[in-house]
């Protein structure tokens, strides 16, 4: 049983499933539940896509709960086309995978994360890798939360780069600017794995073609899924070259920061819509000169992560059944 505990909160698509397989994979720590979330697809197919991943790895084990199905300022989600051009229908680029025996756990996902930041406190390593509602609704219900937590690492927003929503917003943090602006102003220990890393990790079909290799079932699926992905970008004219690890990257600084090259700075989101300067990830000039304990990622190891990135799904699609 590993030392670090960790907790994932996904919008599972295509990417979650990357960063879901390499929580499960890494033995320095304990997967102990995955929350879902609004974004690449509904809250309740998330939820969904994350138990029958689960059940594809294994690992059936580990619980998934509901969270906030919509952003803190809307009273419902639809999800955009662009996102379903980018991860299908349903989320996992249109794979059709076996459904899990589990069901989702009745406690509410802001619940369990409030519990756990209690029970494992400076142990736990939680991975919001879509909107940061769900992180924003527990710290205001239980303001120990933002303090309590040893470590979180963000998959979002852009500091050195242009976002892939406007010139400036990434698209987790234009889901819900207003929660983001207040996690990054209030939760301790939090570091951002932005576009400004993410989009140096690409994968291409030479590494799935290695999972299809493999001859198990999850290695087949996990190529089906991640090669609708390498597509998408192709077509869309987002990167020809391959496809960004955005979430697994996160989940890889979250248990070795040393992957990236983060720099000190207090950070807040934008979210004046009149204005239009809505969902910038930027330094607060307010709080320049304070102690922090926020950091950026603004330079990643490619080759290392990349390189360790294969041999961990190689690992894991292995030991799965036939």
């Amino acid at each position: 049983m590993a030392h670090k505990k960790m907790i994932l909160d996904l919008d599972t698509g295509i990417d979650d499933a990357l960063a879901l397989a390499y929580a499960v994979a890494d033995p320095n720590v304990d997967l102990i539940g995955i929350i879902s979330s609004y974004g690449n697809t509904l809250v309740t197919t998330a939820a969904q896509n994350s138990l029958n991943l689960l059940h594809l790895l294994g690992a059936d084990n580990v619980p998934v709960f509901i969270g906030e199905s919509h952003s803190s300022t809307t009273d419902h989600f639809d999800v955009m086309p662009i996102s379903q051009a980018i991860h299908g229908k349903n989320g996992v680029g249109d794979v059709l995978l076996a459904i899990s025996p589990q069901k989702v756990s009745a406690q509410s996902g802001v619940d369990f994360l409030i519990e756990a930041a209690h029970q494992y406190q400076d142990e736990l390593i939680f991975i919001p890798t879509g909107p940061l509602t769900n992180l924003t609704a527990a710290i205001k219900k239980d303001p120990d939360v933002a303090h309590l937590i040893g470590n979180t690492t963000l998959m979002g927003g852009a500091l050195t780069v242009p976002g892939n929503v406007t010139p400036f917003t990434e698209a987790n943090i234009h889901q819900d600017p207003e929660a983001a602006d207040f996690a990054f102003t209030h939760q301790d220990n939090l570091t951002m794995v932005g576009l400004d890393v993410t989009l140096r990790t690409l994968l291409t079909k030479k590494e799935t073609a290695a999972w299809r290799l493999l001859g198990t079932t999850a290695g087949e699926k996990y190529a089906d899924l991640m090669d609708f992905y390498i597509d998408a970008y192709d077509k869309l004219n987002i990167d020809k070259k391959g496809a960004a690890l955005h979430d697994p990257l996160a989940v890889a600084v979250g248990i070795d920061p040393s992957y990236v090259t983060t720099i000190s700075l207090a950070m807040r989101v934008t979210y004046d819509k009149e204005s239009g300067d809505y969902g910038r990830t930027i330094g607060d000039k307010s709080r320049l000169l304070e102690p922090t304990t926020t950091k950026a990622a603004v330079l990643v190891d490619t080759p290392r992560f990349v390189n360790d990135f294969q041999n961990l799904m190689l690992n894991i699609l292995n030991t799965t059944q036939k």
